[in-house]
């Protein structure tokens, strides 16, 4: 496991990772890690690994894009020192290209995406023990549909910042790859977009797998 005793992991992102955490402190009972994929990796590695007593915050934000984690980075992030990082953003850079079209200043285009990203990663990167880069995704089949494609090369780019700092990438796209071999993708997500909780526990194993969770680990072994 990559991450050890005590430390803090923190998730920021849009809707997919807020899923109605509590605002504005993600983190402690009663739902406030939120009903996604975060609190199932909370779950995870407190039942599994309860020695590490490891701290998990949720930072989502519905509907964020890139340009808003910029906007509140210092807050959410930062001045939250956490000792493991993990970032999911970009449906919304994609998807308000395509529902909202002609309402060019909701876009935040490739280019402005990578420029963003990376500069929050490289900025970052040095203060955190850790940091996970997940990609954003489109759960549909059809590789040449026009958003898929696009959420396509949005990944690429995070897969390139992940490798250009050293960090652990997942590639969400890809996790989901199998499972719409026998499922209709909106078993997985009602409009591609929003996990179903079978669509979650995808991602949150996907995340678990890349920290090196044990789901076969023996009791305080």
């Amino acid at each position: 496991m990559k991450i050890e005793t005590g430390q803090k992991l923190l998730f920021v992102g849009d809707s997919i990772t807020d899923c109605d955490r509590a605002k504005p402190e993600g983190e402690g009972l009663f739902g406030a890690l939120g009903n996604g994929y975060v609190s199932y990796v909370n779950a995870l590695l407190t039942a599994v690994y309860p020695e590490l007593g490891i701290r998990v915050v949720n930072k989502g934000i519905s509907g964020n894009t890139v340009r808003d984690l910029k906007n509140r980075w210092q807050d959410d992030v930062v001045n939250q020192k956490p000792d493991w990082l993990a970032i999911m953003i970009g449906i919304n850079d994609v998807w308000r290209q395509y529902d909202v079209p002609f309402i060019k200043e909701k876009h935040v285009y490739i280019d402005e995406y990578e420029d963003t990203l990376r500069k929050l990663v490289t900025e970052t990167k040095p203060f955190v023990k850790g940091l996970v880069l997940m990609t954003p995704f489109y759960l549909e089949n059809n590789e040449q549909d026009p958003m898929r494609q696009t959420v396509d090369q949005y990944g690429q780019v995070v897969r390139k910042i992940a490798i250009e700092n050293d960090s652990l990438f997942v590639d969400t796209q890809a996790a989901s790859k199998e499972v719409l071999k026998s499922l209709y993708p909106a078993a997985l997500a009602w409009d591609r977009v929003h996990p179903s909780a079978a669509g979650h526990i995808v991602l949150a194993r996907a995340f678990l797998k890349e920290i090196g969770f044990n789901w076969d680990r023996s009791k305080l072994e």
